[in-house]
């Protein structure tokens, strides 16, 4: 196949790339274009086409898309105010949904996130599954929550078009090299201190490598064709066990002041009402102090991979202590064959 991948610099995005290629598929790799090249591994790999866009504008989204078989679009902004992330998550995705249209590129596979979930409205112990109830007040939600659930509005109107063939995937949580310390652990006080908040939740992690697998299988195989799949890997940790791993990696962890989850949740309550009903909801709360941010952090719930296993025939390829094995190892490599075959770090 010829797959376009947006957001092909990214922490995830890279992985994905790897895997395309070490499957055969031709990629043209969108990435900003202030991005240095040369941080990317597979940079200089024969199947691959790096094309310099910036998604907020219009300007030469049709034309990278001339030729291709597929999209898969990761590209989004997770850092700023709404605004920024409104314009690198929500104008880009449509941008990037008109071009297809225009250009008669149809297929798409589109990231999502488990951020989209309605989590204060969904019991506590329930199983996550792809019919969890999705946010339905998401102005209660932090700015990446608001634009991402945007995002799957576009999509889903993409997808009532006659021709479109849309996968939606949603994965949890996203650890490896560079990415292994979270929010779901807790809220950042300062620069090194952090509020750890419970211990006993389970955290809905995905090993990058073994969602880059999923995303690319959801490409590859027509059953992926109109399905919304959670991708999160087998035997999920608690907090208490995910923090234990890395201390046993000697990962330099914060330091943390250590509160009771249903404490938290008392406090942030009274705070939020007393926001709300006394001074009109016009102070602007850290997300720890808001139940609804809250909840979607370090409530108590199961997550399911099931549907996706069925549909993708994946399964997590690394286990968790596999992954941190690799990961503190620095044996993730990008593994694809070139004219001389070679092995190179993948970074990320």
């Amino acid at each position: 196949m010829k797959l376009l991948i947006t957001g092909a610099s990214g922490f995830l995005g890279k992985y994905v790339v790897a895997e395309a290629l070490r499957r055969g598929h031709k990629v043209r790799a969108v990435v900003r274009p202030s991005s240095d090249e040369k941080c990317l591994a597979w940079h200089n790999h024969p199947d691959v086409e790096l094309i310099r866009i910036d998604l907020r504008r219009k300007d030469g989204i049709v034309d990278a898309l001339l030729g291709m078989d597929a999209v898969i679009h990761l590209a989004a902004a997770k850092v700023g105010d709404f605004y920024t992330r409104f314009a690198g998550t929500v104008i880009a995705t449509e941008n990037l949904l008109n071009a297809m249209m225009e250009a008669n590129v149809l297929r798409l596979v589109d990231i999502s996130t488990f951020s989209v979930y309605d989590y204060l409205r969904t019991k506590t112990g329930a199983t996550v599954t792809e019919d969890t109830l999705i946010e339905c007040d998401p102005l209660e939600r932090d700015e990446y929550a608001q634009t991402k659930l945007i995002q799957e509005e576009l999509v889903h109107e993409f997808k009532q078009n006659d021709k479109a063939q849309v996968t939606i995937i949603r994965p949890g949580l996203v650890y490896g090299r560079d990415n292994l310390w979270s929010t779901l652990l807790g809220g950042k006080l300062t620069d090194n201190l952090w509020l750890r908040i419970g211990a006993y939740a389970t955290m809905p992690l995905t090993y990058v490598e073994n969602c880059a697998i999923a995303i690319v299988s959801a490409a590859e195989r027509d059953e992926a064709i109109g399905q919304t799949l959670n991708i999160v890997d087998d035997d999920l940790p608690t907090q208490r066990a995910y923090v234990k791993k890395l201390v046993k990696h000697k990962y330099p962890l914060p330091r943390m002041i250590h509160i009771n989850w249903t404490l938290m949740r008392a406090i942030a309550w009274i705070f939020w009402k007393y926001n709300k009903k006394v001074l009109h909801g016009q102070a602007k709360l850290p997300g720890i102090f808001n139940p609804v941010i809250l909840d979607a952090r370090f409530k108590h719930f199961r997550y399911s991979n099931v549907h996706a296993k069925k549909v993708l025939n994946w399964n997590p390829k690394y286990s968790l202590d596999t992954a941190l094995e690799r990961t503190f190892s620095n044996a993730e490599l990008l593994e694809v064959s070139q004219p001389t075959p070679s092995l190179q770090p993948l970074g990320g």
